[in-house]
């Protein structure tokens, strides 16, 4: 998943340092560092889980009743309101709909690479349309990391939780070899891997999901985002803390490589058709220099000339 979720969710993963990284940070990232980046990741959720949990209690147990009249009652039955509301919309409504963004109902049955056997507890598949070439967008998408592309996301969050890194603006040739086994950096000091590399078709991540492009005519394609929860407790987990948050920034990262890569391929249009309107400039001098070198009309006629003699 792309989130702020990925500089943390992988604290116990193993650390890369970057070349930015200091002679003072080699024994890893610092308490408050690390500090900031979960409080970054779940202190949203945490909140919007207690929310959730308290408001309907709250209201069984009518809480703000107790509370002095004025501002302070008015507060809390304001919090319980919304704490009533607040798991109705986020389960019903807000993250159902975040879990098929973009995604057909067949695309969202059909069996991508990646896929676990078990059934999991929580499956999302969001999906966007690409008006590039397939091979284009597999340009965009394999250059994806900390060390290389970043993850066409939100940067200022990111970099927020300590990811440091910037999502780059065009394709750079030196970041477009990816073999299986490889290690994706997500942050200077977390790291998962590359489970499968199939180009220019699907790249899938440990502990993350899957991302696979899939043709629908020479320029354009879908690109899939695929990921899931077990039931277990880390399944559990990663409903409550992480899913909204990489949801957010998953579908962010989906549009931001939609966006690089139809204007990288209007780009080269827009240079194919420069060169050739270059080249048919550059053939009219000859044709009328041609014309100038007969000014009498001299030059032998048509065979339709000879033909109506």
């Amino acid at each position: 998943m792309v989130s702020t979720s990925t500089c943390a969710a992988h604290l116990d993963a193993r650390p890369r340092p970057t070349a930015a990284t200091t002679a003072a940070q080699v024994g890893g990232p610092s308490r408050a560092a690390t500090a900031r980046a979960v409080g970054v990741v779940v202190g949203g959720p945490v909140l919007l889980d207690l929310l959730e949990l308290l408001g309907p209690v709250s209201a069984l147990a009518r809480w703000p009743r107790f509370l002095p009249a004025g501002p302070l009652r008015r507060t809390a039955r304001c919090l319980t309101a919304v704490g009533v509301v607040a798991p109705v919309v986020d389960h019903a409504l807000v993250r159902p709909w975040l879990r098929r963004w973009g995604s057909s109902s067949e695309e969202r049955t059909r069996r991508l690479p990646g896929d676990a056997e078990s059934e999991p507890l929580i499956q999302a598949t969001r999906a966007v349309t690409v008006h590039a070439p397939a091979q284009e967008v597999w340009r965009w998408l394999v250059q994806i990391g900390q060390d290389r592309g970043g993850f066409y996301s939100y940067d200022w969050l990111e970099n927020l939780a300590g990811c440091e890194l910037r999502s780059a603006e065009e394709i750079h040739d030196e970041w477009q070899t990816r073999n299986t086994g490889d290690t994706l950096p997500l942050g200077p000091w977390y790291a998962t891997r590359l489970a499968e590399v199939h180009p220019p078709h699907a790249l899938v991540i440990e502990n993350w999901g899957a991302y696979v492009i899939e043709p629908v005519d020479d320029s354009t394609c879908r690109l899939l985002a695929r990921s899931h929860a077990g039931r277990d407790s880390a399944g559990v987990m990663y409903a409550l803390l992480i899913e909204l948050a990489h949801a957010i920034m998953e579908r962010k990262m989906l549009l931001g490589i939609k966006g690089r890569a139809e204007l990288s391929t209007r780009r080269r249009s827009r240079r194919g058709s420069t060169n050739v309107s270059g080249a048919a400039r550059r053939r009219a001098p000859c044709a009328k220099s041609k014309r100038r070198s007969d000014p009498f009309g001299t030059s032998a006629p048509s065979s339709g000339a000879l033909g109506g003699m």
